[in-house]
């Protein structure tokens, strides 16, 4: 679903809260394959490794779930699993390697502290400079979203495509939208994007397979959300 945005254009500005600082498929433990209630250990009538703190702010409505298992508070690095609801329980349908902030996780994030914030957020809008690759969230194609060339090299490819956190932004907008309804302070620009080996500044990078699958799946009928953070408070 392309939209076509050419007033965010002068919004490069946004990005540097993502994927700044810079010069396939796994199973995360916990995160596996959900089993069918009294079918395991598991119950799939939740999500894998998320405690109830977290799974009572997944709205009732949604059906998808982006959950980013990061290994540490201080790692960063995680495991990207999407499950989709069937009924009432939550089945896996497929993961990948991932990268988050570049210090890890916090609960209190704010902007430059390299961390990624833990939560529950809702997935509503896309981007990239590349065309859309069939995205069903709206999908801004923009050049000005290109990470700027005084970064790394490695880093130049980052926001080829990308799927907006609905963390401190507003929804229904392009991803390089750079307005912070909770203050500058708060940080934002968090966003699903294209991986360069490494941790980012706040933002989840995936390869370019994971995010064009997610780009193709992720349903705004479904009212997907991202549920982040390290293990131990994603469990808690």
């Amino acid at each position: 679903m392309t939209v076509a945005v050419a007033a965010f254009g002068t919004f490069v500005a946004a990005l540097t809260a993502c994927g700044a600082g810079g010069p396939g498929h796994s199973d995360p433990q916990p995160g596996g394959e959900a089993t069918r209630s009294g079918a395991g250990s598991r119950d799939s009538r939740v999500v894998p490794g998320v405690g109830a703190r977290l799974l009572k702010r997944i709205p009732a409505n949604s059906r998808q779930v982006v959950a980013v298992y990061g290994e540490g508070k201080d790692s960063a690095d995680s495991t990207v699993v999407l499950y989709a609801k069937q009924g009432a329980t939550w089945q896996r349908v497929r993961s990948w390697p991932a990268h988050n902030g570049k210090k890890g996780w916090t609960l209190d994030h704010h902007e430059g502290d390299r961390r990624s914030p833990v939560g529950v957020f809702s997935l509503t809008d896309a981007g990239g400079v590349l065309k859309d690759p069939g995205a069903a969230l709206p999908y801004t194609q923009d050049r000005s979203i290109a990470a700027p060339h005084w970064w790394a090299k490695s880093h130049w490819h980052d926001f080829d495509y990308v799927i907006a956190i609905d963390y401190n932004r507003v929804k229904g907008t392009p991803p390089n939208n750079p307005t912070r309804p909770q203050g500058q302070a708060k940080g934002g620009s968090i966003w699903l994007h294209m991986d360069h080996g490494s941790g980012t500044s706040a933002c989840v990078s995936m390869s370019k397979q994971a995010m064009e699958y997610l780009l193709r799946t992720l349903d705004p009928e479904r009212h997907p959300v991202v549920v982040m953070g390290d293990k131990a408070d994603l469990a808690g």
